[in-house]
């Protein structure tokens, strides 16, 4: 079964009102599954919100220093909350023949719920990463992983080792 693992606005624009403790946390996770899922050659895409990004300000829509990106990681751009409007991402992802989509990113009650949400739409099975997404609201994160697929590093290790 191939994995794509999608790290959703993990941009310092988004970030930076979140304590640097809580992002290095979720950072961690996500760089481990990154890692895991890249050396067994499943796909890892970064998701980049470009809604309001202007020449001045380009600096503050790059990746947080913390996450890990690598040349053979894809890279997708998008200005809507679900990462598969009005982008390319369901073509990837059938391409890559992805079955099982891990999301993980910023934040929970928007964008990550509403790619979630997308995924389901199109057929393909989504989990969101257990300590893996963020919200300016810690409370939301609870509520966002209740009656949603969850997944945890260690079923991501058996997973692709089996």
């Amino acid at each position: 079964m191939k994995i794509g693992f999608l790290i959703i606005d993990m941009q310092t624009i988004h970030l930076q009102d979140l304590e640097k403790k809580i992002i290095d946390r979720a950072c961690e996770y996500i760089n481990y599954v990154s890692d895991l899922l890249r050396s067994n050659d499943h796909v890892v895409i970064h998701v980049q919100d470009i809604e309001g990004l202007k020449e001045p300000n380009r600096d503050l829509y790059n990746s947080v220093p913390e996450i890990q990106t690598e040349e053979k990681d894809l890279i997708l751009t998008k200005e809507n909350s679900n990462a598969f409007w009005k982008t390319e991402l369901e073509q990837i992802l059938l391409k890559q023949s992805v079955e099982l989509i891990i999301i993980s990113g910023f934040a929970a009650e928007h964008c990550v719920l509403f790619t979630y949400n997308g995924a389901i739409e199109r057929g393909f099975k989504p989990v969101l990463l257990q300590n893996g997404i963020l919200s300016n609201n810690s409370d939301v994160i609870t509520s966002t992983y209740r009656d949603r697929n969850l997944i945890s590093y260690p079923v991501v290790e058996y997973l692709i080792r089996k």
